[in-house]
């Protein structure tokens, strides 16, 4: 059984939908990428570069842009990945725009997500003005966060309106749905977790703290190394200075980072026994959601251990963003499971 319902009984928009999504997809491994390659600031103006619609690569193109920009010289390695990142952004908001003017349309079908779409349209004009202050705030670790935590929103609710509109709900007996339903408390709870992790690891990137610890399962060669909460979680610094590789001292950093890994235990213990409650149904399907559900974890937490282990090189780093956005959706699609659960008669 496949997970979106035949083309006959979804509903209108689905196809469009599950473009938007696969477009997120790719603006959320942008993003990563022209963080991780320090490209955050490779045009110092917005929506614009250098005042070009693209970027300038020309002799006397990169000459006048230095004369206007005198503090931001060109580097075109930056240059790019930023104002590529920009447009695959635009283009999923013209996506969503037309998702939100579907579902208007279709306001009066019964059980159709109207206010989804209009939600998420909302998300993404907030979105693009995070977009705006990470360039003009000069990488200002909250915007930075924020933005980081409004892209993963977006795919998010991009996938919840893919499930919605896909319109296929699990059919289980009376006395698994009574089960299932004791499930959604647990099931929330680990989608609190999951986001907050993710939050944690926003907050690690932007504050340039992933290097904070090289060593693993120990940071510093100890279990509990020197850090500094107070700073290392002070969400009042000041606007101003550039934040390009960040301004915290190392016990700050080192604090952000055990954080995180502390974050990762328990985000992998609480999700390790929701997992085990979903391998005890007969149901093949939702024991299957438990299966993946371990893989996506399993994913995420070699992703991050090899990460500390390799030095955090590129690739790594970009896979890690994307397996956390990976086992966000998993636990999403759970969620959505649990909400749209009908029960059958029994044979």
């Amino acid at each position: 059984m496949g997970l979106f319902n035949p083309p006959e009984k979804r509903k209108p928009a689905f196809r469009l939908a599950l473009l938007a999504f696969c477009v997120a997809i790719v603006v959320v491994v942008l993003g990563a990428f022209t963080r991780l390659v320090d490209a955050g600031l490779g045009c110092p103006d917005w929506p614009g570069c250098y005042g070009h619609l693209l970027w300038p690569n020309e002799s006397h193109e990169i000459a006048r842009a230095e004369e206007l920009y005198p503090h931001a010289p060109v580097e075109l390695d930056k240059t790019w990945p930023e104002m590529v990142h920009r447009y695959a952004a635009g283009s999923l908001g013209i996506l969503i725009v037309i998702l939100a003017w579907t579902a208007w349309k279709q306001r009066e079908q019964r059980n159709y997500p109207f206010r989804l779409p209009l939600f998420l349209l909302f998300v993404v004009v907030w979105q693009a003005l995070f977009g705006m202050w990470t360039v003009t705030l000069k990488l200002w670790p909250q915007v930075v966060t924020l933005h980081l935590i409004g892209g993963f929103t977006v795919l998010s609710l991009l996938w919840l309106m893919v499930l919605r509109l896909s319109n296929r709900a699990w059919q289980v007996t009376e006395i698994q749905y009574s089960k299932l339903m004791a499930m959604k408390p647990w099931a929330i709870a680990a989608l609190v977790l999951v986001i907050a992790q993710i939050a944690l690891g926003g907050w690690t990137s932007s504050n340039y703290a992933a290097y904070a610890c090289t060593d693993f399962p120990t940071c510093h060669g100890v279990w509990v190394p020197d850090m500094d909460f107070a700073r290392g979680f002070n969400i009042l610094q000041h606007i101003g200075p550039n934040y390009l590789g960040g301004m915290l001292e190392s016990d700050a950093r080192t604090a952000i980072h055990y954080t995180h890994r502390l974050g990762a235990i328990v985000v992998t213990v609480f999700l390790l026994g929701l997992i085990v409650r979903l391998l005890t149904f007969s149901d093949r399907r939702i024991k299957g959601m438990g299966l993946v559900v371990l893989g996506a974890l399993a994913i995420q937490v070699g992703l991050g251990i090899a990460n500390v282990l390799f030095h955090i090189p590129l690739s790594l780093a970009v896979l890690h963003n994307a397996g956390g956005a990976l086992l966000l959706l998993t636990v999403i699609t759970l969620l959505t499971g649990l909400w749209m659960v009908e029960t059958k008669e029994e044979n």
